[in-house]
């Protein structure tokens, strides 16, 4: 116990300076971010559709079925094998990344103790650089992670998808193979953490409708009509 009591002053203090490191960190690397994206977006981007989606709403499948129609590559998962391979990242760390809420704890402790988890804002400068070479090479559908708000207003095709909770619980279940509590809580989690990257690195609410061209219930057109609705959306532009 007295060994214990010992260390526990240097593990708080190892800690405190973490975190003040960290939030120093988080300041210089905003604002390089802020700078790095505005002069690769200032590049000519290529034809592109982003879709942002509710939990368990088939955004997921609707982009698919746009990529099909228009001849495009889709990009969803995905987008962490290209990070992955391009920065030479573990697949599994940035998982625990990907469109999640952050957390000091995380970012400074989780660094801590094991040197080979990412930070968020690690995580987003790479994922940016991704998203913005996929851009300027186009037609590309961009499924989630906030590619929109990376990219020049007007340049593509802004799309949310959304759908009532009943609809998106039964999706859940089918999928994760679990019963409504688990399905439910599933899909408060993927929201949560949604809505707090999107605002942590654009400073914008995802729920926001004004956001985008087109915002598709899917629980009452389908994923075929919502995929055929964006297809003619973008071919009317």
């Amino acid at each position: 116990m007295k060994e214990q009591t010992r260390e526990e002053p240097r593990i708080l203090a190892a800690a405190e300076r973490q975190m003040q490191a960290w939030a120093l960190t988080q300041e210089i690397a905003d604002k390089a971010i802020r700078v790095d994206v505005g002069q690769q977006v200032a590049r000519p981007l290529g034809s592109y559709i982003t879709i942002s989606r509710e939990a368990g709403a088939d955004g997921g499948q609707v982009a698919e079925q746009v990529g099909a129609e228009l001849g495009w590559e889709v990009l969803d998962k995905c987008l962490l094998d290209r990070v992955a391979e391009r920065y030479r990242l573990s697949r599994e760390m940035l998982e625990l990344v990907d469109e999640t809420e952050t957390s000091w704890a995380y970012n400074v402790l989780g660094q801590w103790l094991d040197p080979k988890i990412i930070p968020h804002e690690k995580y987003f400068v790479h994922l940016s650089r991704v998203i913005l070479a996929a851009a300027r090479r186009g037609n590309v559908v961009l499924v989630g992670r906030g590619a929109q708000f990376l990219l020049s207003d007007g340049e593509g095709l802004a799309v949310r998808i959304v759908a009532a909770e009943k609809y998106r619980i039964e999706k859940l279940m089918e999928r994760h193979g679990t019963n409504a509590a688990e399905a439910r809580r599933i899909m408060n989690d993927v929201d949560r953490g949604r809505r707090d990257f999107v605002r942590k690195f654009f400073h914008r609410d995802v729920n926001d409708p004004h956001l985008y061209d087109l915002v598709i219930a899917v629980d009452r057109l389908g994923p075929d009509a919502a995929a055929r609705l964006i297809t003619s959306a973008w071919r009317g532009r």
